[in-house]
């Protein structure tokens, strides 16, 4: 690792150490009430099914505390899915450590995620959202290992995993 990654490795977990706090106030937009999944309940519902800490997560585009989560130490093979609807969406095969104390792949499953702008910290970021609930995983950055280069920066409260 250059120390420039390293910087910016250690800048962006900062950042997310802030944002921890817009999270945890429920600052963050619920899921756009236009866009339509197969999956989709009363907000009653989600927060019942899921929780206070995901429901923050996936629902209203949250961030935990990095390396508050155990998932982030899950180094068995097997299928992390979405906690809202256990739509698989990463492979234990494409997971590394980036050292972000935040679960991180380098590549979701097929048609398991979809990406839209994020401009909620005054940059620009791409958020990962389950193409089957619409609910919040995290972001993808452009400083990944091989083969593609990314960094799917997950919120490890979001998923479930099941071993293979």
């Amino acid at each position: 690792m250059t120390a420039s990654s390293s910087d910016r490795r250690a800048f962006l977990s900062l950042m997310g150490l802030g944002t921890l706090g817009i999270g945890l106030s429920a600052c963050g937009r619920q899921a756009d009430a236009a866009e339509r999944f197969p999956v989709a309940m009363s907000d009653a519902a989600w927060r019942q099914k899921l929780g206070p800490a995901a429901y923050n997560v996936l629902r209203h585009d949250g961030t935990e505390r990095p390396y508050s989560i155990p998932l982030n130490d899950a180094h068995r093979s097997g299928i992390f899915a979405c906690k809202g609807c256990a739509q698989p969406v990463f492979s234990s095969k494409t997971k590394f450590e980036s050292g972000t104390g935040w679960p991180s792949f380098w590549a979701p499953l097929p048609r398991a995620g979809e990406t839209r702008s994020d401009r909620s910290l005054m940059l620009e970021r791409v958020e990962v959202h389950c193409s089957r609930c619409g609910g919040h995983l995290g972001h993808v950055f452009d400083d990944g290992p091989k083969p593609t280069g990314k960094r799917y920066c997950m919120n490890g409260v979001a998923m479930t995993f099941r071993a293979a």
